[in-house]
């Protein structure tokens, strides 16, 4: 044992550094998720941005998490929400190897996608532009709604600045991890020995697990699939109903962020790791869910969608294709209009 010990102090595994930022930790989303962060062994900072009129302090809760023994320092950024992150959020954002956005407004009752649509992308771009000056090298992880088009109006302005496409991807592991649970409670299968891919988009009828490539999914009845299906599709719908109006899935979002970055910090950290996100693909829609590999650059490869796919996956993967296209083509539409300011290209 002493020349194994002698060994390790000469040859000692490495230790990767990795400082990440959620911007909007102090909301229900990023509460739960910095502190998911926190205890990821591979990171060492961790910086809670926010605004100075979040209803919890980002101070506070840096100071509450920064309590858990784990070797993560934890600081706090909180700014006016009138400020450009351009000029505000330089010593948060600098060193970063991953940044975290669960950031924007819901939706209103009766209120039109497209307004909602340029309100979350004016906030995703003021966040986004300050990753691109700030930490270029960066994974930007977005969980800002609608993500369908969110994430392409962001992922074609950081392409204009001249930066990096593995880059910037949008969270849609939530998907995964409530289609896993489903099939968990229907057929007993242990929760580990469970994958289910959900590919396409993040919303609605876009939303398609591909029940069929999960062993323990094909125990169950195929004229049951739909109803399941359709289950995953309206999930956060049912969370909001069961809150009352009072809220929207927080922390089963919170954990499914999580799970991303757990793997974009493993990709980071040399060792390749996968999970569905949201990127850019071309395709007929050009932006697709689907199982990504992450690496040290971060979006390494993709998976094209199996040959193997069941009937009910092939109609409505054909269903969700112009929906999917329409959204990504107002994202698109968003970002041919405007661009990063004060970003130097690479």
């Amino acid at each position: 044992r002493s020349w194994l010990r002698s060994a390790l102090c000469l040859f000692p595994l490495p230790l990767f550094d990795m400082k990440v930022c959620v911007v909007g930790g102090a909301g229900g989303i990023g509460q739960p998720l910095c502190m998911l962060v926190a205890m990821d062994p591979r990171v060492t900072e961790l910086c809670v941005y926010d605004l100075t009129i979040s209803a919890v302090p980002a101070e506070g809760v840096a100071a509450d998490i920064s309590h858990i023994n784990t070797r993560c320092k934890v600081t706090s950024c909180a700014v006016d929400k009138d400020a450009k992150a351009v000029d505000v959020a330089e010593t948060a954002l600098t060193n970063c190897n991953l940044v975290l956005v669960p950031a924007g407004m819901p939706r209103k009752p009766g209120q039109d996608r497209k307004d909602l649509l340029d309100i979350n992308c004016k906030i995703a771009f003021n966040v986004v532009q300050a990753c691109a000056k700030f930490c270029p090298d960066a994974v930007v992880a977005l969980i800002v709604n609608p993500v369908n088009s969110v994430v392409p109006a962001m992922n074609e302005l950081w392409l204009k600045a001249g930066l990096s496409e593995k880059k910037i991807v949008g969270v849609t592991s939530l998907d995964c991890v409530r289609a896993e649970k489903f099939v968990h409670e229907m057929t007993g299968t242990p929760v580990d020995a469970i994958n289910i891919p959900v590919v396409g988009g993040h919303a609605g009828t876009t939303i398609l697990p591909l029940f069929s490539q999960c062993p323990a999914a094909k125990n169950i009845p195929a004229e049951q699939i739909p109803d399941l299906d359709k289950k995953v599709q309206d999930a956060g719908t049912a969370v909001v109903a069961a809150k009352n109006g009072k809220g929207s899935a927080t922390l089963s979002m919170a954990y499914a962020g999580a799970r991303l970055a757990k793997a974009v910090l493993s990709g980071l950290s040399g060792t390749p790791a996968k999970e569905c996100a949201y990127i850019k693909t071309g395709g007929d829609t050009t932006y697709f869910a689907t199982v990504v590999e992450f690496g040290p650059d971060g979006v390494s490869s993709w998976e094209d969608l199996p040959t193997n796919l069941s009937d009910h996956e092939k109609q409505r993967l054909e269903v969700l294709k112009p929906i999917l296209k329409e959204e990504v083509e107002a994202g698109i539409d968003f970002a041919a209009g405007t661009q990063f300011e004060g970003v130097a290209k690479l």
